[in-house]
């Protein structure tokens, strides 16, 4: 039985989810069975999602799960609830298909942002099929998080142009 590794693409620079993208399409590629979530992200910004659904991938937008960060009113409370449902519904999911590789975008974020607790983070992963791929996406990745993966990617920005006041654009950063 291959045992399945958990890849972190963190950092503050440009690319974690594009790099999740790519991984999930050479995936698919090859045959594999995928299952693409995200949390954190409005459905306006989700520029990939209809191809990856045209390339036969599954897909989950968890839009109940929004970032504080953007969403600074929104209740905490409720907030940990639903990315709680959101983890027993990947679970659940997981448990009636088979995947070979799982991707859970800006997942970092929700510890990052106390949504979830890292030992919560780390007893989901540990509770997945022996065998499954799982890809971790989102800023600020724990030492227990880096600690527990596998594979673990820093996208470290030199130069962004958020830096001159440039809105992000449309294909290009969502």
């Amino acid at each position: 039985m291959r045992k399945g590794l958990v890849h972190i693409y963190t950092g503050d620079g440009k690319g974690k989810t594009t790099a999740a993208v790519g991984m999930s399409l050479r995936a698919k590629g090859r045959g594999l069975n995928v299952l693409f979530t995200q949390f954190f992200k409005e459905k306006s910004a989700l520029g990939e999602i209809p191809l990856l659904q045209q390339a036969g991938i599954d897909v989950i937008i968890f839009d109940t799960v929004k970032s504080p960060f953007f969403n600074p009113g929104i209740d905490r409370d409720r907030l940990s609830v639903e990315a709680r449902l959101a983890l027993s519904a990947i679970s659940e999911c997981t448990v009636h298909r088979h995947y070979d590789l799982v991707i859970l975008d800006e997942f970092i974020c929700l510890i990052g942002e106390r949504v979830i607790s890292e030992p919560e983070a780390i007893s989901f992963l540990q509770k997945r099929p022996a065998d499954q791929e799982v890809v971790l996406t989102g800023n600020g990745a724990t030492e227990g998080m880096i600690s527990h993966a596998d594979y673990v990617t820093n996208m470290q920005k030199v130069k962004h142009p958020y830096a001159l006041n440039t809105a992000a654009r449309e294909g290009i950063e969502y």
